[in-house]
């Protein structure tokens, strides 16, 4: 038992109050106890409070002096209280009581027995005056159903904002369970679009104290996706009751039809953002299927449940829409948010047909975005296939918006947007905003298409005219590579070849055209026939560039280099002349590899300079390495460090010539090559006779 007296003269609070913060907190509670005899065995100091008798005056005494005496002389209210507690274990009661200034007022006890160390059993008593236990229960009462029938939505958080209390109105607005609330930020499920000034008001009036009236919010939850609300929401802070944690206290009604100016407000907004989004988004690459991609991703699920782009693959020119044709489109990108079986209708095919008289005809007629309900109308107007048909109707769309992706005057295609049930239908401001997205993807996808039409054409003409068979040669053996450029790079100006010349001699060219496109591959061709023209009736290296210099003049070639060698097997001599071109690399059979830059000079085209000649001697089994400036090149490397990687890879090579030309370009060529790389390795062997040389 808890002594009536604190030692050392200390005087206890004189109640025992429930957890701190509840409003139990605020009801006092008297604690005593009744020994066997119906004495009074422990006094509390909440006890002197409650009755008016400090524990000399009532300690030993009979209990029944706390009670009014009961008329006809039977046992008194304090007999029964402990008999009571004796035999139910815990009763609770409300009754009279007496102070000691001789008045009576109501209390309400609860009584328990309890069994001490020595096997004494005594009644422990708490007793609250009547009206005070009123008070609470009322507001209790008055809370629950505040909670529970209140039509404004009430919440409480705690100090991060989480939701730890809320009503089923709040639920309800939201669109989720309570306990789907339960421990989230309350800013993840109110998603506003104004930048994060309702996260920082949320956060001041937890961090300052500072209240907040009335604000007009607009948002929406993930529960209701679809619909724009504006809220009036009054905040308040919780300020923290004994040990507990400080949090904000809410009110919010919704506002919405009053508010409907905010709503539309609310709503351009996000038409805004999303376009902002597209622009930023759509056409990062001169990829056809990239960018009909961003286009889907920027539309789903932000503003549709599923969307497709279609191009339409043009036989002839003029590209032009004949309406009493069939339409056949390439469907090139689809997504859709929704469950089986949406995925399969917007990705189950490649190949589109329109009949003629079908929705899409009437769509590319008036060149303008068109909203259309999923019925059967539009299904036996557009839709030939009956199983396609039936996807569709299963698929949970309910309408969908069309717009045509038409650039310079030329129809690329189309692309369509769908929404469920779940969703309002299109209206005029999304048609518009269809349309806007539709213009901005269809000129990116014009861009792409005539840059992958040159593109291709500039492919073409570039392999057309690279030698598609080598010179040969008993004492040469070769290994070239020609790697392009990735889609995203126009086609460069890289060439090469190997030229068989009277006397088992053997000449070898790389050059580069800088620029890139149809251009560069056109001068490529040329300055390479010009090469295999002059090298049969021109001994010298510097003479020969020294007319591929005089060439590129004629032409308008601006800049180009190149790097001509003659290998005679008969003297193991080689005699090169190098134009602004990455120098020759020679791996000896021993594995050193020996670099041989001392003869560069200037770039073809310049004019004025004369190319100096130089001669190396070759060791039998020695191996060149001419290649150009794509292979060792590359954003944010240093020139040396990508020059000592490629003397590295020709050190350890081992194996073949093929082997090691794969090896190099695997190991230097990131998967997306930026520019367009060529190396030819060259393994040189000795005719039969006297005289090897020295080995470099």
């Amino acid at each position: 038992m808890v002594p009536a007296d604190r030692p050392g003269g200390g005087r206890s609070s004189g109640s025992l109050r429930s957890e701190p913060g509840t409003l139990l907190e605020h009801v006092p509670v008297a604690v005593l106890g009744i020994d066997e005899m119906d004495r009074i065995c422990y006094w509390g100091p909440g006890a002197q409070r409650l009755f008016g008798h400090d524990s000399a005056a009532v300690l030993t005494r009979p209990a029944a002096l706390l009670f009014p005496r009961e008329p006809g002389g039977g046992p008194g209210a304090a007999v029964r209280l402990a008999e009571r507690g004796r035999t139910l274990g815990y009763w609770r009661v409300r009754m009279p009581a007496v102070h000691a200034d001789g008045s009576v007022f109501d209390c309400g006890f609860r009584v328990f027995p309890l069994t001490g160390e020595d096997g004494r059993s005594v009644i422990v008593g708490l007793a609250s005056r009547g009206d005070e236990l009123d008070r609470v229960k009322t507001n209790l009462t008055f809370l629950d159903a505040l909670f529970e029938t209140c039509p404004i939505g009430l919440v409480m958080l705690d100090e991060n904002l989480r939701y730890i209390h809320l009503n089923q109105a709040l639920a309800d607005m939201d669109g989720l369970p309570i306990e789907d609330h339960i421990g989230r930020r309350m800013d993840e499920l109110m998603v506003t679009s104004d930048g994060g000034a309702y996260g920082r008001m949320l956060r001041a009036v937890a961090d300052e104290g500072r209240p907040v009236v009335g604000a007009l919010v607009g948002l929406r939850t993930p529960g209701r996706p679809d619909r724009d609300q504006v809220r009036s929401v009054s905040l308040f802070p919780l300020s923290g009751v004994g040990d507990t944690r400080r949090g904000v206290g809410g009110l919010l009604v919704d506002v919405t039809d009053r508010e409907q100016a905010i709503v539309e407000a609310t709503a351009g907004r996000r038409r805004l953002a999303l376009l902002d989004r597209a622009a930023a988004g759509i056409g990062t690459t001169l990829d056809v299927k990239v960018t009909a991609r961003e286009l889907v991703e920027a539309a789903v699920p932000d503003f549709s449940d599923a969307s497709v782009v279609e191009v339409v693959d043009w036989m002839d020119e003029p590209e032009v829409f004949d309406p009493r044709l069939p339409l056949v489109t390439r469907r090139i990108a689809a997504g859709t948010t929704l469950p089986p079986p949406a995925p399969e209708l917007v990705g189950g095919l490649e190949s589109v047909v329109y009949p003629p008289g079908s929705t899409i005809h009437a769509m590319m007629q008036t060149g303008r975005p068109v909203a259309v309900p999923v019925n059967d109308e539009f299904m036996s107007r557009t839709v030939i296939r009956q199983a396609r048909a039936q996807l569709l109707a299963d698929s949970g769309l309910t309408c969908l918006l069309i717009a045509p992706l038409i650039a310079r005057g030329t129809v690329q295609g189309l692309t369509m947007f769908g929404r469920s049930a779940a969703r309002p239908a299109f209206d005029e401001q999304d048609v518009s905003l269809a349309g806007e997205l539709a213009s901005r993807a269809a000129l990116c996808l014009d861009n792409a298409r005539l840059y992958s039409r040159v593109r291709r054409i500039a492919l073409t003409l570039q392999r057309a005219l690279l030698p598609t068979a080598l010179g040969s040669s008993p004492h040469v053996d070769i290994a070239h590579r020609y790697l392009p450029a990735s889609q995203v790079t126009e086609v460069g100006g890289d060439w090469y070849d190997v030229i068989t010349l009277p006397g088992d001699r053997v000449a070898l060219v790389v050059g580069d055209v800088m620029g890139h496109g149809v251009r560069a591959a056109a001068a490529m061709g040329r300055l390479r026939i010009t090469a295999k023209a002059v090298a049969r009736h021109t001994r010298e290296p510097g003479d020969v560039l020294a007319a591929l210099d005089t060439c590129a003049q004629e032409a308008g070639i601006e800049l180009a280099t190149c790097l001509y060698l003659l290998y005679d097997p008969a003297t193991g001599r080689a005699r090169m002349a190098n134009a602004g071109h990455p120098p020759l690399l020679v791996r000896n059979p021993d594995g050193t590899v020996v670099t041989f830059d001392d003869v560069l000079g200037i770039p073809l085209g310049v004019g004025g300079f004369p190319f100096r000649t130089a001669e190396i001697e070759l060791a039998e089994g020695a191996t060149l390495a001419l290649y150009t400036d794509g292979l060792i090149e590359a954003r944010g490397h240093d020139i040396e460090e990508r020059m000592e990687a490629l003397r590295g890879h020709l050190r350890g090579a081992t194996g073949s010539l093929e082997a090691t030309a794969d090896r190099i370009l695997a190991g230097l060529l990131p998967d997306v090559p930026m520019d367009d790389a060529v190396i030819v390795l060259a393994q040189v062997h000795r005719a039969p006779g006297p005289g090897q040389g020295l080995v470099v």
